[in-house]
C-alpha cells in the first residue's frame, strides 16, 4: 500500500507564541489530511493508523502547543480558538490550501475551532469520540488527575488512562503515559479548562450545523469518558454520518487502527477534493 512514499518528516516550526511540532507522512502532492490529538496526548497516539492513510493522502499531524514534543509555555493562551488559529498557521507554512481535519476526543474540538475560523481551509471534518457536549461526559475519578504533586505517579497515571480503552486485554502503550507525564501541571490542567470552556459556549453539534462542512463521527460504542449514545446528537447536522464501533472505547485509532482507517478513508476519499 505505502510503495514509493516519501519517508516520515518532522520539524518544529516556531510561530508568533511558541513552537510547535510537526510531522508528515506520504505523498506531498496528495490531499492533506491533518490528525488532531486529543488532551494529554500527542501525535503519537496517530502512530498505528497513519500508515494505513498514506496510501492517498498527505498526512498531516501537530502536536499542540501545551503537549508532545512542542513548547509548553507557562505565559501562553491554551484557549482551543488559539489552538485552532496554531494548527491553521502550520497548514499555512507547509503551503496547504485545502485540508480535511480529523480530531481525537478534544482534538475534535480543535477540528472545529479551525472550520469556524477558516471556511476556506478546511474541506471536511471527521470526529473520533468527541463529545458533542457536557452533558455527555461521564464524570469518574480517574478521569482527572491530582495536582499534589506533579508528575503523577505511576499508579495515577495508569488510573487515568485506562478510561482511554475499553477493549478486552489491550495494552497500553508506555510512550502515550511518557506524553502524560511530559506536560507540565499547567499545560494538563490548562487545556483541559480550555476544552470545557469552549463546549460550555455552544454544544459543538449547534455550531457544526451553522458550518455546513461534511461531517464523519467515529465513536467507539464502549467509551468510557462520553457516552457513546451522545453520537446521535450528531445527526442534527445536515448529511452527518455517524458510525458506532463495537467493542471499542475512547480511543478507536488505537484500539482498532483498521477498523477506524477503513471509515475514515470511505469518508475523505469522496471530500479531500483531488485538484488537476
Amino acid at each position: 500500500m505505502n510503495g514509493g512514499v516519501e519517508a516520515t518528516e518532522s520539524s518544529t516550526l516556531l510561530l508568533d507564541d511558541g513552537e510547535i511540532y510537526v510531522c508528515q507522512d506520504g505523498p506531498r502532492d496528495a490531499p492533506a489530511l491533518l490528525l488532531i490529538h486529543g488532551s494529554a496526548s500527542s501525535t503519537r497516539s496517530w502512530d498505528p493508523l497513519v500508515p494505513l492513510l498514506t496510501g492517498s493522502h498527505r498526512v498531516i499531524r501537530i502536536d499542540l502547543l501545551g503537549h508532545g514534543r512542542s513548547a509548553k509555555p507557562a505565559d501562553r493562551s491554551y484557549a482551543i480558538p488559539d489552538q485552532a488559529r496554531r494548527a491553521g498557521a502550520v497548514l499555512d507554512r507547509l503551503g496547504v490550501e485545502h485540508a480535511v481535519v480529523v480530531g481525537h476526543s478534544s482534538g475534535g474540538v480543535v477540528a472545529t475551532a479551525l472550520a469556524e475560523q477558516r471556511p476556506d481551509l478546511v474541506t471536511a471534518l471527521a470526529l473520533i469520540n468527541t463529545g458533542p457536549s457536557l452533558d455527555a461526559f461521564i464524570a469518574t475519578e480517574s478521569a482527572v488527575i491530582g495536582l499534589s504533586q506533579w508528575p503523577p505517579t505511576d499508579e495515577q497515571l495508569q488510573r487515568f488512562a485506562s478510561t482511554g480503552f475499553s477493549r478486552a486485554g489491550y495494552q497500553i502503550p508506555e510512550e502515550l503515559l511518557d506524553d502524560v507525564r511530559g506536560m507540565t501541571g499547567h499545560s494538563l490542567t490548562t487545556s483541559m479548562r480550555a476544552t470545557r470552556s469552549y463546549l460550555e459556549q455552544r454544544a459543538l453539534p449547534d455550531r457544526l450545523t451553522v458550518l455546513g462542512n461534511p461531517l464523519l463521527v467515529i465513536f467507539g460504542e464502549d467509551d468510557r469518558r462520553w457516552r457513546s449514545s451522545s453520537a446521535s446528537d450528531y445527526r442534527a447536522v445536515r448529511g452527518a454520518r455517524v458510525e458506532l464501533l463495537p467493542g471499542l472505547g475512547h480511543s478507536p485509532l488505537l484500539e482498532d487502527p483498521p477498523r477506524t482507517a477503513t471509515s475514515l478513508l470511505a469518508f475523505t476519499v469522496i471530500h479531500a477534493g483531488w485538484t488537476e
